[in-house]
């Protein structure tokens, strides 16, 4: 058990204590890092921190004591309508994160089929690839979830999904892309089925949906999945992926702003009086609203199709650069920042070669189906591209030579 201490510690102390307990953590600046993190460059980063200070204390439930928050969430969640296909009558809602921005979906979706159908034992119809975190939130929210198994191209299957609807179906969930393969849904198929059944559609853009729009107008085949399609319901993109900004920053868009209020608690049952709130949280922080906008509007539409433009450019010379590599393989098809790379020689043990890239400073996302390696890219990730190819043939002689889980004379640094 630790204790408050006793008398209070200078501020020159404190500093120093947390830069001492960072040593141990991996350097995300370098580039060595698959996941958890998206960055640019120090500019953007200022930009950031700068702005999240200018609101560090101001608590964005308190609207009324602090307009300005209203107006800066509004522009955010208005930007994001124009990017993402919302129409003139759309609305969203500004969240921590990609979990609640689809937990809230969920909610909606259960809410609005108990109100006008009636349903009582809900359920939703989704890919296995989905996130899991639409299992935690049908756990919460009293909702069985049917997963259905993905085609060889590694995308949701709309026949299969349809026979597993029922009555009782209030949501159909697609990926934009999904995590595990970073393959998109047939968004535009899955929304007519939804529309056909009268269910909720919820994309599920977390990951693609500050970038896939850009990846398109690079020239890339990016198939629809944006709230003009007809039939979609709701999705979620996160601004704290590939809209750079801070962690703590996500939304929820809504083809018909009216189906907010499917997600919104309201109750007086107690003395203090009425309280509403259209998100899981009661205080949101301020500081990551005003931080996702001075993010979008120092990147701007140029800044965004630049940072595409880096990812795919990463993402090209890796590819190339891996399936080179005797014994190594693409799993196709990848749709955008997202891919895994596996062994074709049954002689090549993956997990040998993980721990040979480890030791070099890379840190390793592994994929359980197939044995492989997960690659989540940014734009920081241009910057090493090569190094990574260069590092991971690297790893596979270590892996052959039964060298185990070190290599090189870079032994457990980054």
């Amino acid at each position: 058990m630790i204790a408050i201490p006793a008398a209070g510690r200078s501020p020159a102390e404190i500093m120093a204590d947390l830069t001492a307990r960072k040593v141990g953590d991996r350097d995300w600046r370098r580039g060595r890092l698959a996941v958890y993190f998206y960055w640019l460059d120090e500019e953007l980063e200022r930009v950031q921190q700068e702005a999240y200070l200018a609101f560090w204390t101001e608590n964005n439930l308190g609207q009324r004591a602090y307009p300005s928050l209203k107006t800066i969430e509004d522009e955010v969640v208005g930007m994001a309508l124009s990017l993402l296909g919302g129409g003139a009558g759309a609305g969203g809602t500004f969240t921590s994160g990609g979990s609640e921005s689809i937990f809230l979906a969920m909610m909606a979706a259960r809410n609005k089929a108990r109100a006008q159908r009636g349903i009582t034992r809900p359920n939703i119809v989704l890919p296995n690839s989905a996130h899991l975190t639409f299992d935690r939130a049908a756990e919460a929210l009293g909702i069985e979830v049917r997963r259905v198994p993905i085609g060889a191209d590694l995308r949701a299957v709309v026949e299969a999904m349809a026979a597993r609807m029922d009555a009782d179906t209030v949501a159909l969930v697609g990926s934009a892309p999904n995590y595990p393969f970073g393959t998109f849904d047939p968004i535009e198929q899955l929304a007519e089925l939804a529309m056909a059944r009268g269910a909720w559609m919820h994309v599920d853009a977390c990951v693609g949906g500050f970038l896939a729009p850009y990846v398109r107008r690079l020239g890339h085949n990016v198939p629809a999945f944006e709230l003009s399609v007809p039939g979609v319901t709701s999705l979620s993109a996160d601004i704290h992926k590939h809209g750079m900004a801070p962690k703590g920053a996500s939304l929820l868009l809504v083809a018909d702003a009216a189906d907010r209020e499917w997600h919104k608690f309201e109750s007086r049952a107690w003395q203090r009086g009425p309280y509403a709130a259209y998100t899981t949280q009661g205080t949101r922080p301020g500081g990551a609203v005003a931080a996702a906008w001075a993010a979008m509007n120092h990147l701007g539409d140029d800044g965004y199709l630049r940072c595409a433009r880096l990812i795919m450019e990463a993402k090209a010379i890796m590819t190339a650069g891996i399936g080179a590599i005797p014994g190594l393989a693409i799993l196709e098809p990848s749709d955008l920042c997202i891919f895994v790379w596996r062994a074709t020689d049954p002689a090549l043990d993956v997990g040998k070669v993980a721990a040979a890239l480890d030791a070099e400073g890379w840190l390793v996302g592994r994929q359980q189906e197939p044995d492989g390696i997960h690659l989540h890219l940014n734009p920081i990730h241009r910057e090493v591209a090569q190094d990574y190819v260069e590092a991971v043939a690297r790893a596979v002689d270590a892996a052959r030579g039964g060298h185990g889980a070190r290599i090189g004379a870079n032994e457990g640094t980054y």
